[in-house]
């Protein structure tokens, strides 16, 4: 791809062997494409990407976005007429919540989920829809700024796109719960006819297939709609994938650190869940980015010339 990036890594003993491997591998479905032009334009794009400074305006503008979204959907749950969807909701929160956060705001939302708080609705919503259209907002802000985006939306139409994406992301998760709640139920009734022995497991392990998928539709949505430049004829890409991997490998691997090494409570006490759920969001803003990236990449080279990447 460029020659003076090859010609340098041709020049050390072990990469060039790396390099010339590489060029050899060609990626199904991606127009003959070699592993090595597609690795050494997703490099080059997080270098010169400013991917760190990037995930901390996402991370600011989404942690501001959070508490009021969960404030709304909790408000909400009252007025649901689905038996358990209070409970399964609340569940799937200290999940996706890093450990020991969930437990300082326990009190807090079990008392607005149990309770219908007419003026809180109204303001809540307000709320979290201006808050959580800036959060997406600044995700697709984000993806804009790429070293490999070069066409941008207006601002009115990014601000209207964001808050249409906003509430179908709100739908998907309110409509991922009532899922899981009538998969529990059918795990329950295929028990009592006795075609399944081991409830809990199976209700574990799905919980978890519906988590996974929610996220990858999630990010999937972001992938293709986030931009006017990066667009994809199929609505799974390979950004999508890799930032699905990550993210589950992150959320063990914060978990181990926040229950093992992290000693935010004994040095700042309460407001060290503030710093846990910030770190947490800032890292899924970096994984969210690194998987856009390599959709940006892949995009770039698509649109270049066929001999170009042969050189």
């Amino acid at each position: 791809m460029i020659k003076t990036v090859e010609d340098s890594l041709k020049k050390i003993p072990i990469l060039n062997w790396l390099v010339t491997l590489g060029k050899k591998i060609r990626i199904p479905g991606l127009q003959g494409m070699s592993l090595y032009d597609i690795i050494e334009m997703y490099v080059i794009g997080i270098v010169k990407g400013a991917l760190t400074s990037r995930a901390g305006g996402i991370a600011f503008s989404f942690f501001m976005a959070l508490f009021p979204f969960i404030l709304f959907i909790l408000t909400l749950i009252p007025y649901v007429p689905i038996e358990g969807f209070q409970e399964d909701f609340l569940v799937m929160i200290e999940q996706l919540l890093p450990p020991n956060t969930a437990e300082t705001v326990h009190v807090v939302i079990e008392d607005i989920a149990n309770n219908r708080y007419g003026g809180l609705l109204s303001f809540g919503f307000l709320a979290s829809i201006f808050l959580m259209t800036n959060g997406v907002n600044a995700i697709l802000g984000g993806f804009e700024y790429s070293y490999h985006v070069t066409e941008m939306r207006s601002i009115l139409r990014q601000y209207f796109i964001s808050m249409g994406m906003s509430i179908l992301l709100s739908i998907t998760l309110i409509a991922t719960v009532a899922i899981i709640i009538y998969f529990e139920i059918g795990i329950e009734n295929l028990k009592n006819k006795g075609w399944v022995k081991d409830e809990l497991f199976w209700v574990e392990k799905g919980q978890f297939l519906f988590f996974v998928m929610l996220i990858f539709v999630t990010v999937s949505f972001l992938y293709k709609y986030g931009t006017k430049e990066v667009k994809h004829y199929s609505f799974f890409t390979p950004g999508s994938i890799l930032t699905t991997l990550l993210t589950i490998l992150m959320f063990k691997l914060f978990s181990i650190y926040v229950l093992k090494f992290a000693t935010y409570n004994q040095l700042y006490g309460s407001i060290g869940t503030l710093l846990v759920l910030m770190l947490f969001v800032w890292l899924n803003s970096i994984i969210l980015l690194l998987g856009f990236e390599l959709n940006a990449s892949i995009n770039r080279l698509k649109r270049m010339h066929p001999k170009e990447r042969e050189l």
